[in-house]
């Protein structure tokens, strides 16, 4: 056997089978390029779902991580060490919110805005004890707790992992009218994915945002962006919602805040909101480490700069630019995104979009498909765009066929 297949053939022996990953086992990477043990390299055009918006082994991200783990890399809340405080400061600065909550994953982000949610319900909003509900949108994916999994549409997702927690609505995605009706006096918070990434990269109709933003200020109630995969840069602004005009109670961030290195996530909001917490109620051993916080800061630096979202921008215009070309011939049926950040929905006659996937693979593009014939591109920000024109290029050759 190949190098390639004996790496496969032990994953298949002693890993549990909670993933179907492309058969290509990466060695190294640089940029927005990987190689595998065989030495092939290959485009990402996935960029680990937006964690490695600044693509792999970027240097300052890289230095910043090295420094630190010559310092100190782990102290637990229960003292304080000198990079936390900066880390607060300057993530709730780009917010333009007062208040971190750090965590690791973005689960444990979403579950830290759920618990907030609630909690403010019942302190501030005074919704009686046990009766809080939090309005979800249907096709969403938050993560794969217990808890997240209960508010899940995704059967694949959700099955044989009964029984699910309570209190949550679920309306369908872009209707205001239905997220209007679902509205009760014990509904703390709305909890939406400014576009909804794992569902194909829907964007909501023009306006939504902006009314769930109006909506929630009317009936007292919490607007939670999840902006794990499409904050940061992703979308040609730093945050998604930005596209609107749009200001939420809670931003729920991970992946990219990062850098591609450490799991760093958080929840951002204000201190009339995350105020509520109590030494004790809620923590996480690794929450705002020394080595996160290093790493999280040089993100929240190199945003600042613009460049990163500018270049989403401008790249992104290009790409989907291209995409539509695609359209109406035969093989794309429709294409939907912001940024550099697309899903392409390929005429099932051509193909699934796991067999979309495994053919750019032989051509050294890989993507990610997701619902049938849908596939995912979401390159490395830093991807030039001679690489991006391959790229497209590779998958023009895969509907040609």
């Amino acid at each position: 056997m190949s190098t390639t297949e004996t790496a496969i053939a032990s994953t298949e022996a002693h890993s549990a089978h909670n993933y179907h990953p492309l058969p290509v086992v990466v060695a190294t990477a640089d940029g927005a390029w990987m190689t595998d043990v065989e030495g092939r390299r290959y485009l990402d055009m996935l960029a680990g779902y937006s964690a490695l918006n600044f693509g792999h082994g970027n240097r300052r991200l890289i230095d910043a991580a090295k420094a630190q783990l010559e310092r100190v890399t782990l102290t637990s809340r229960a003292f304080h060490h000198d990079r936390f405080a900066d880390f607060c400061a300057r993530l709730a600065e780009l917010c333009g919110m007062e208040m971190v909550l750090p965590m690791n994953t973005g689960a444990e982000a979403v579950e830290t805005a759920v618990k907030t949610a609630r909690k403010w319900g019942y302190q501030v909003k005074g919704v009686p004890d046990g009766m809080a509900k939090i309005i979800v949108a249907a096709d969403n994916f938050h993560g794969r707790t217990t808890t997240i999994v209960s508010f899940s549409t995704d059967h694949e997702a959700r099955a044989d992992f009964g029984p699910y927690t309570p209190g949550f609505e679920i309306v369908p995605y872009g209707d205001l009218t239905a997220l209007r009706e679902a509205m009760t006096e014990n509904t703390v918070a709305v909890l939406l994915e400014p576009i909804q990434g794992e569902a194909g990269v829907l964007v909501p109709p023009a306006g939504y945002l902006p009314g769930v933003r109006e909506l929630t200020r009317e009936r007292n109630v919490l607007f939670i962006a999840d902006e794990i995969q499409s904050g940061l840069g992703r979308t040609g602004r730093t945050f998604a919602c930005e596209h609107e005009g749009v200001v939420p109670d809670m931003y729920v961030l991970g992946k990219a805040l990062g850098g591609g290195v450490v799991p760093v996530s958080a929840v951002v909001s204000s201190a009339a909101v995350l105020g509520i917490f109590r030494p004790g109620e809620h923590g996480s051993t690794f929450g705002g480490n020394p080595l996160a916080c290093a790493v999280a800061l040089e993100v929240i630096a190199m945003l600042r700069t613009g460049e990163y979202q500018q270049r989403a921008a401008e790249l992104g215009e290009h790409l989907h630019q291209e995409l539509g070309l695609l359209v109406g011939g035969g093989a794309v049926e429709a294409v939907r995104g912001r940024g550099l950040w697309a899903g392409v929905d390929i005429d099932p006659g051509r193909g699934t979009g796991r067999e979309i996937s495994e053919r750019l693979m032989d051509r050294r593009v890989l993507v990610k498909d997701t619902h049938g014939s849908t596939i995912r591109i979401a390159p490395p920000l830093v991807i030039s765009k001679e690489d991006l024109d391959w790229g497209l290029e590779q998958l023009r050759g895969v509907l040609r066929g």
